[in-house]
């Protein structure tokens, strides 16, 4: 039922043409990996360029930090958890997602984390962050403590594309990761 759930969403996303500009410039629709019973989700903003064209989240540069970070820094696998972002398709030039966009997204990506229903769920940047909790306040304010969103425990930091630009923000995000993983019940 779960996978089912996910396939069945993941075509009516793949059809979605709410978004006249995004529908006509992506190579596909980028709607998640991972596992459909994951405890734990990170949920990114939007499609990059490598996104759009592999069709999976976070396979660039920013990719290889998240999965350095589940697979190095938590002890996880990569496919043992669930990777999503709000947007399903790559805004023109890597720009940050318009709000009617995001409200055209919102209902699938809230229905791919009713179906997965993870216990935690990771925001990567302000994006993901401000739109999933419904607030205007900053990552560097959010971060360092747990969230509630519809029952799910929500730990925000920052956007491994950011890390890259400000490695010395790489000692914040290990911090949260680690109350993540204290949550979670897993050795650091």
């Amino acid at each position: 039922m779960v996978a089912g759930g996910l396939e069945g969403l993941a075509a009516e996303v793949a059809a979605c043409t709410l978004c006249h500009e995004l529908a006509t410039t992506r190579t596909q629709t980028v709607f998640g990996v991972g596992n459909p019973r994951a405890e734990l989700c990170f949920l990114g903003e939007a499609p990059g360029a490598d996104e759009d064209r592999q069709g999976e989240p976070f396979v660039g540069r920013a990719g290889m930090l998240l999965t350095d970070i589940i697979q190095k820094g938590m002890k996880l696998r990569r496919q043992d958890v669930y990777i999503l972002n709000i947007l399903k398709c790559r805004p023109p030039g890597n720009r940050n997602p318009a709000g009617d966009e995001v409200a055209h997204c919102r209902p699938f990506f809230e229905r791919q984390l009713e179906i997965i229903q993870p216990k935690f769920i990771c925001c990567l940047g302000s994006v993901a962050a401000q739109n999933l909790l419904e607030t205007n306040v900053s990552v560097g304010r959010l971060r360092g403590k747990l969230h509630d969103w519809q029952g799910h425990q929500v730990l925000v930091t920052y956007h491994p594309a950011y890390l890259l630009r400000n490695p010395a923000a790489k000692k914040d995000t290990w911090e949260d990761i680690q109350l993540l993983m204290e949550a979670m019940g897993l050795k650091s």
